[in-house]
Order: structure tokens, then C-alpha cells, then sequence
């Protein structure tokens, strides 16, 4: 009886040697990298952090005025901000200014202020800003999503005030901003533009962010909660 061939010649030896313990075993050919293929895969990884280093900041700490009628000011930033704020106050023309911000856990470095609006209205008042053009909005949210729910609050005080609002411009730290820009947005909805300004951190160089601990924490923490913002925040109620 003729002997069954494959074609590589091995015939049913071949077969065989594909298995073993009685079939228990089986053996597959797999793809693998080739010298090419690893030299690819470095240079796409090499791109990936180049990329990275040099413009995930300027991504991240994105600044997009939109001429609102009213000027937004996160409470929590630091004072290099709100000397930014002020001069854009000054000349973007705005009506007043909002301050934002939710629970302060730690009062003790806050002049004993509950929430980070009041300490944000409090510094730029000391600043030299009208009390009558700065309004603090308090948000009382103490732990998760404060950004969504401080957009939350300024939305509700422009509904309590009947005031109807077609843009607003949020100064905001280094990369928060394109954050900050998203979840504003997501609150107030596509009929109200929401433009951002972002200051740098004075505490690191942004330019050269990734020497030092306080920018590589910012940055690489800004990019992963704006991924979550961006693709795995569901507000309540939504579908």
C-alpha cells in the first residue's frame, strides 16, 4: 500500500511528529517578528514617544478663546492664574467674572474657605477686581468628577439668574485645559461655545516638562484623565 505524502515529502511521519502523548499534545506554527519587524516596531515606538515628549503639553494645555460674554475661573488654580485672569478680564470685554471650583478637603492653606470658588473670589477681589464683578459658584461635590460638576453649578446659576448665555471663556492651569474644555462643554451642551486659556504651572518649566516630578505628574495624569473624560465619562442620565 502506497505511503500518503504532503506535500513537504514528510508523508504521515510528518503528520505525526505534530502530535504527542496520543494526540494530547499538538504542535503550530506561529508568526513572529522578523529583524525587519522588530526594527519597525522600534522606530514606531521611538515616533510614539517623541511625539509624547514634545507635544502632549501643548495638546493637553490647550488655550481657545471664543469671546464669551463671561469669564469662568477655576478657584483652585494658582496665582499665577488669576493674574492671567485678570488681564483677560480686563480686555476680553466680559460682563463678570464666575469662579468655580467644589469642597475644600484641607481648609487650613485656604483662609478656612469651604469651597475653591469663594477662595478664588477672595484672591482676585485682593487683586484688585470690583467685588461687584466677581461671583463665587460654588460647587459642593467632594469627590468625584469636580470639573463636570462645577460646570454643573455654573450652569445652574446662569438658569437661576435667567440669563441666557451663548459663550464663555474658562482660564484654567496648563494641560487641565483641554479637560476642562470637554466636560464644560459636555455640560452645557452644544448651543453654548465654551472657549479655555491656560496658564503654566509656575511650579515646572512646561516647555521641559518631563524634568520634574510635579510636570511628569501633571501631564501624564492630565492625559489619562482626559481619556476617561473623553471616552468612559457617562454623566448621570445620560444613555
Amino acid at each position: 500500500m502506497a505511503c500518503l505524502q504532503t506535500p513537504g515529502g514528510g508523508g504521515l511521519d510528518s503528520v505525526n511528529r505534530r502530535h504527542a502523548l496520543a494526540g494530547i499534545l499538538i504542535r503550530k506554527e506561529s508568526w513572529r517578528l522578523s529583524v525587519r519587524g522588530k526594527i519597525l516596531v522600534l522606530m514606531a515606538l521611538v515616533g510614539v514617544l517623541f511625539a509624547i515628549h514634545y507635544f502632549i503639553y501643548p495638546w493637553l494645555a490647550v488655550t481657545h478663546r471664543v469671546s464669551g460674554e463671561y469669564l469662568v475661573v477655576e478657584g483652585w488654580i494658582h496665582n499665577n492664574g488669576f493674574v492671567q485672569a485678570i488681564q483677560e478680564f480686563k480686555k476680553g470685554g466680559y460682563a463678570m467674572i464666575l469662579t468655580s471650583g467644589c469642597t475644600i478637603l484641607d481648609k487650613s492653606d485656604f483662609g478656612g474657605n469651604a469651597n475653591f470658588a469663594d477662595w478664588g473670589a477672595e484672591r482676585l477681589e485682593r487683586a484688585g477686581i470690583s467685588k461687584d464683578l466677581v461671583r463665587p459658584v460654588p460647587c459642593w461635590n467632594d469627590h468625584v468628577d469636580r470639573t463636570y460638576h462645577s460646570a454643573l453649578a455654573i450652569q445652574d446659576w446662569f438658569r437661576d439668574h435667567h440669563i441666557t448665555v451663548t459663550g464663555i471663556d474658562i482660564v484654567t492651569m496648563g494641560p487641565h485645559a483641554r479637560r476642562t474644555r470637554l466636560l464644560f462643554q459636555e455640560a452645557f451642551g452644544s448651543k453654548v461655545a465654551v472657549g479655555v486659556i491656560a496658564v503654566p504651572d509656575d511650579a515646572y518649566d512646561p516647555r521641559h516638562w518631563w524634568r520634574s516630578s510635579e510636570g511628569v505628574r501633571d501631564v501624564v495624569g492630565e492625559a489619562i484623565a482626559y481619556v476617561y473624560a473623553r471616552f468612559f465619562f457617562y454623566p448621570a442620565g445620560s444613555n
